[in-house]
């Protein structure tokens, strides 16, 4: 039975890795979880999966989880020595890494010292800390087995073959709500109209990332290190069934793609259960009832966070945190209403011009990169 610890439990990713669990509970059981503060939820999971530790965030938080569940056999701590103490655990085998920021790096780099394979889900631990992570996780014999639809479907096409015979990777994306827009008509869309996703249900703020394309920009940096090329080797295809869940083009031009219905347990599932497959209830792709599969070019003009994202991730050092962390900063206030959907391009832009780019940079370089962007957009966008 393998052991599994959740950082991020109450999260989209986390109830969905919860509900691989439920539905395989012979071959699975959960130690460790951590979340924010949906501590309801929280306390719904302890009572259901009996985790014997769990983190939250704030310790007000622990205290009142505390009295919620003392006739359990749990421990409830918090703060980032919580979120370590988790990815840690003694007795669990992976760590699922579904918490959103760049919160989740010091926990990763923990795990990963700790010998725990980790399912990742949180794509900034890569996109920020990637030259840190990818060393490390090979330093420590670590599998770092990719949650995200995309890199688990590139994932699955490289398994048995050599990553040194990859031409390039072809990274899909529905294009989002607003795909074949122009920029006059992306001026008054509203919050409700960017979380209105064709295919895919997902937290807001990552259904935000999708509408501004942002969300592929950083999927083409987690791709470089992921799978070891570099960033022009990454090149993104509108497919806006999203059918077709990535692809690779290898050097004598043959071309693997991993195909199926748009649903997040089938990675999650494929990263638990690695190198094995188990039956996965849900509907199949019927080719007799899709009939095509269309593809587009990405508007790169239009949708500027995939331009941006290119730069950045070509240039590398701190300036893929400054883009990340921007681009955060932006989508809240976006969720807030407290400023348009384009602005989010804008805020971005003026934070990647205003910084100076650290090379190579470590843990707390990053951190202190990642406090300086905001600082550095309240000060000039007071919002």
């Amino acid at each position: 039975m393998k052991k599994v610890a959740i950082l991020g439990s109450t999260g989209s990713i986390g109830t969905q890795t919860l509900d691989v669990i439920r539905n395989n509970s012979d071959d699975f059981c959960v130690t460790a979880l951590a979340a924010g503060n949906n501590i309801v939820l929280l306390e719904q999971q302890i009572r259901e999966f009996h985790p014997l530790l769990v983190a939250v965030w704030k310790e007000e938080n622990a205290c009142k989880l505390r009295d919620m569940t003392t006739d359990l056999n749990v421990r409830i701590v918090s703060g980032m020595d919580g979120l370590i103490e988790v990815a840690v655990m003694q007795s669990s085998d992976i760590l699922v890494t579904a918490i959103v920021g760049m919160i989740g790096i010091r926990p990763t780099i923990a795990a990963i010292k700790a010998g725990k394979d980790i399912a990742l889900a949180n794509k900034e631990t890569l996109v920020t800390a990637g030259h840190i992570i990818i060393p490390l996780a090979k330093e420590c014999g670590v599998q770092i087995l990719p949650v995200d639809s995309e890199h688990s479907a590139i994932f699955q096409c490289l398994n048995g073959e050599n990553r040194r015979e990859i031409d390039k990777i072809l990274l899909t994306a529905s294009g989002g709500p607003f795909r074949g827009r122009t920029v006059k008509e992306l001026e008054q869309v509203t919050v409700a109209d960017a979380l209105k996703h064709p295919n895919w249900s997902m937290g807001r703020k990552i259904t935000v990332d999708s509408a501004t394309m942002v969300n592929k920009g950083l999927e083409v940096m987690e791709a470089k290190w992921l799978f070891g090329v570099e960033m022009d080797d990454v090149e993104v295809v509108v497919q806006p069934q999203s059918v077709i869940h990535s692809m690779v083009q290898f050097k004598d031009g043959a071309i693997m793609a991993e195909l199926g219905t748009p649903d997040m347990k089938l990675p999650i599932q494929y990263a638990l259960f690695y190198p094995s497959r188990k039956y996965l209830p849900g509907t199949r792709l019927d080719f007799h009832t899709l009939k095509e599969i269309t593809f587009d070019v990405p508007d790169q003009e239009v949708f500027r966070g995939l331009k941006m994202a290119y730069h950045v991730g070509r240039e590398g050092g701190s300036l893929p945190t400054v883009f990340n962390a921007a681009n955060e900063y932006a989508v809240a206030r976006f969720l807030d209403e407290k400023i348009r959907f384009l602005d989010i391009y804008d805020i971005i832009e003026d934070a990647i011009g205003a910084h100076k780019n650290i090379p190579d940079p470590k843990v707390d370089a990053i951190l202190d990169t990642e406090r300086w962007t905001y600082e550095y957009i309240e000060s000039r966008w007071h919002i």
